[in-house]
């Protein structure tokens, strides 16, 4: 019989498999429901945690810097994320505003807070004082983090109002475009592997 460790669970129909090793680009798929059980993943715990330090300097200019700059007769006028949210904030949909503010701002930030925090234990080969919180946390704020959309959104804007006015992309915008990769390629499903990693 295979030790615990060496068996996956379908988060889907509960079928219970024995881990095999999988090759670049293959994954492993449950017979009974089709739901993916794992991915090959080729990042080590380095390449990880250099990433994350990546997303984190990547974020850290997504919220200081303008998104767009709109400008009109000599008139213009830039946005930030923190300014989307507290324009959002001053009128009657400040519910929005909230959401807005957890979906692209506080999600992102604490993703990648608790990466660094699980990678850079995981580097040194430790568990980090409240792995599994931190894991359950990163599995959780997955759905919330909507960077992709509000990068969709800026981009419809910056499309219909390209013809009106004079709109410039930032670079809030570019750094962005690229934490929203970064974040679907480090806090994705595969995060999960961390489990037996460390």
């Amino acid at each position: 019989m295979a030790a615990a460790s060496d068996l996956i669970i379908c988060e889907y129909c509960d079928a219970v498999y024995e881990r095999q090793p999988l090759q670049r680009h293959q994954r492993a798929v449950c017979v009974r429901c089709g739901g993916v059980l794992q991915r090959h993943n080729a990042l080590t715990v380095q390449q990880r945690l250099a990433l994350a330090l990546t997303g984190a300097v990547l974020l850290a200019f997504a919220n200081a810097y303008p998104v767009m700059t709109i400008s009109m007769q000599g008139l213009s006028n830039s946005a930030t994320l923190w300014d989307a949210v507290l324009i959002l904030s001053n009128g009657p949909i400040t519910f929005i505003a909230l959401i807005t503010g957890l979906a692209i701002i506080l999600a992102p930030a604490l993703q990648v807070s608790l990466l660094l925090w699980v990678l850079t234990f995981a580097l040194a080969g430790h568990r980090a004082p409240a792995f599994a919180f931190c894991m359950r946390w990163l599995e959780a704020l997955r759905p919330w983090s909507m960077l992709e959309v509000c990068l969709l959104g800026t981009m419809v804007a910056v499309i219909k109002l390209a013809g009106l006015l004079d709109v410039i992309p930032g670079i809030g915008l570019v750094a962005m475009a690229a934490l929203s990769v970064l974040i679907i390629a480090i806090a994705g499903k595969d995060i999960r592997d961390l489990w037996e990693r460390v």
